[in-house]
């Protein structure tokens, strides 16, 4: 028996449960003996968006809770927000927090060198929930109709995030090789993020593959990396849908949105912004790599400071051979680290601008995300505000997991619930599950 007390099992995935709507009971709390339901996204009354290789994407608002301190707020983060030029801070804001916000910097440029691509980043067809009721952030440099003008005369219209409620993403890196499409593939990475705007701070958990948890609407345990698979398999574009759900009922936390992006979107960024330098006191020895095609190769690195391109830079991320999938999560988010540190430097703003066209191309057909354009540039202005000592980052890894092997001998992890709310309370808050 597994050192933990199971879910109640679910229905089987053959009979007519809806997805979304599960019909049996889901935990309640922030701590792990009664974790709070977990609401599915609800659907919205009208379509936010609509992208190119999808349906719509519904984004109805949850009601933000009122806050005193708002405007007070709201006045220190204009103080300190430079006057004008705003949309070259968003580029630089995308330093803060890797692909995830590089993505931002990636729709304005879709606008500057292209006027009618909105509709060309791609999506699922799901229903997620929206950024909160507004309250403006804005600051003088988007002018009072919240607008920002480009020289080219294209203009973003923006409804300002309110500043207050908590927005959580969740970060997937696909196991997709560049010969491939669509999203049933197994996540090769997964990364909770999340900024809490009342504390003035982000939070980035990275979450192990082989964690072994409930899926909703799907009998049985699995990893965790299943969910793009199983979704996509029942009906194409449910893979993300799934995915949001398995982590809000697995770690009790509401997830808003998503962003995925596969390995040749990773590989075109670090090479558009010149590669990036990582730092490390071991020696990485990988004798069975796996390469694009499937095969296997050697990657090596020795320790000390190290210059990476796009590819290295994926080999470095995401190789675990000689360590374990704990020290890889850490390498990963030192990547992120690393890709704001080179789009950060003074320096490296011209640069950036004069890839543009290069990193939009590669983003393009190989991100996929529930986010609409003026949400990516809010979230884009709002963490460039956010000191790097605010930015909390925690792994689940055998502090807070056992190792298991299951009847067919396949080695997983299972979740040690009593002590997992800890580690959340530390990385994004006490009130995580609010």
């Amino acid at each position: 028996m597994p050192p933990f007390e199971a879910h109640p099992k679910h229905p089987n995935e053959n009979d007519s449960t809806v997805i979304g709507e599960p019909s049996f009971p889901v935990p309640d709390a922030p701590t792990w003996s009664q974790q709070p339901t977990v609401q599915s996204p609800a659907p919205a009354q009208t379509p936010a968006f609509v992208y190119r290789n999808s349906g719509q994407t519904s984004l109805p608002p949850p009601a933000a809770p009122p806050r005193d301190s708002a405007a007070r707020l709201h006045q220190r983060r204009i103080n300190r927000r430079a006057k004008g030029g705003e949309w070259a801070w968003v580029i630089i804001a995308a330093a803060l927090f890797g692909v995830a916000v590089l993505i931002s910097l990636s729709m304005f440029f879709v606008l500057r060198w292209s006027r009618d691509a909105q509709a060309a980043l791609p999506t699922a067809a799901v229903a997620f929930s929206e950024l909160p009721t507004p309250v403006d952030l804005r600051g003088d440099g988007l002018g009072s109709a919240g607008r920002i003008q480009f020289t080219d005369g294209t203009i973003v219209e923006l409804d300002p995030w309110d500043g207050e409620s908590r927005l959580t993403i969740l970060l997937i890196g696909l196991d997709r090789r560049p010969q491939e499409t669509g999203l049933a593939f197994r996540t090769d990475t997964m990364m909770l993020m999340s900024i809490d705007p009342k504390t003035n701070s982000v939070g980035l958990l990275s979450i192990p593959r082989d964690l072994y948890v409930d899926i909703p609407g799907f009998y049985g345990l699995h990893r965790i990396n299943e969910p793009m698979v199983l979704g996509e398999l029942r009906e194409p574009g449910l893979g993300p849908q799934i995915a949001i759900e398995t982590v809000q009922y697995n770690l009790a936390m509401r997830v808003n949105n998503y962003i995925i992006v596969d390995f040749k979107a990773f590989i075109g960024i670090v090479d558009a912004i010149g590669g990036i330098d990582v730092t490390i006191d071991y020696n990485i020895y990988d004798s069975s790599y796996p390469t694009m095609n499937y095969g296997y190769e050697v990657f090596s690195l020795k320790a000390g400071t190290h210059h990476l391109d796009g590819a290295n830079a994926l080999r470095f991320a995401r190789t675990r051979h000689g360590d374990n999938d704990f020290r890889r999560a850490q390498r990963q988010q030192q990547t992120l680290y690393a890709i704001r540190d080179q789009v950060a430097r003074p320096d490296g703003l011209p640069g950036l601008l004069a890839q543009a066209p290069l990193i939009w191309e590669s983003l393009r057909a190989n991100v996929y995300t529930g986010l609409r354009l003026e949400e990516l540039v809010q979230v884009g202005l709002y963490l460039k505000d956010v000191p790097s000592s605010s930015i909390k980052t925690g792994v689940i890894d055998y502090n807070y997991a056992v190792p298991y092997t299951t009847a067919s001998g396949a080695q997983v992890l299972l979740p040690n619930r009593s002590k997992i709310g800890t580690l959340m309370a530390e990385v994004f808050g006490a009130d995580y599950a609010q």
